[in-house]
């Protein structure tokens, strides 16, 4: 499974490539999927009404996945592994992570440094 993060999303909403087109071919195949922190993310960060609806039109079209207690014990793996090692990537990644650790997904997303830090983390992306 394909997890967007909301970087690439953003860039979809803008029309920026690579990655809109990727994001739209992701969406197309039906398997693209988010966390509810992304959304969170976007949805505070529409600030017109015409933003709020694109980025609601968006929301729709993929798989929406919450922070579950596996996903929670996963975020909290890596922050307590992150941090020891002065390595840390914010709660909102931690969180982000855990969801997609827990659902063996692959994250799509500009920030491959952070991202990569995270232990058996798969990232997509890196070569767009």
């Amino acid at each position: 499974m394909m997890i967007a993060d909301s970087d690439v999303l953003i860039d979809f909403l803008r029309d920026r490539s690579p990655w809109a087109r990727r994001i739209e071919l992701e969406i197309e195949t039906g398997h693209l999927a988010t966390t509810a922190v992304n959304s969170f993310e976007l949805l505070s960060g529409a600030k017109s009404a015409a933003e709020q609806e694109r980025v609601s039109q968006l929301l729709a079209a993929l798989t929406v996945l919450g922070l579950t207690p596996g996903a929670s014990e996963r975020a909290a793996d890596v922050r307590r592994k992150l941090e020891s090692q002065g390595q840390g990537i914010g709660m909102a990644d931690y969180l982000i992570a855990g969801v997609c650790l827990a659902n063996g997904g692959v994250l799509l997303t500009r920030n491959q440094d952070r991202f990569g830090r995270v232990p058996n983390l798969k990232l997509g992306g890196r070569h767009l």
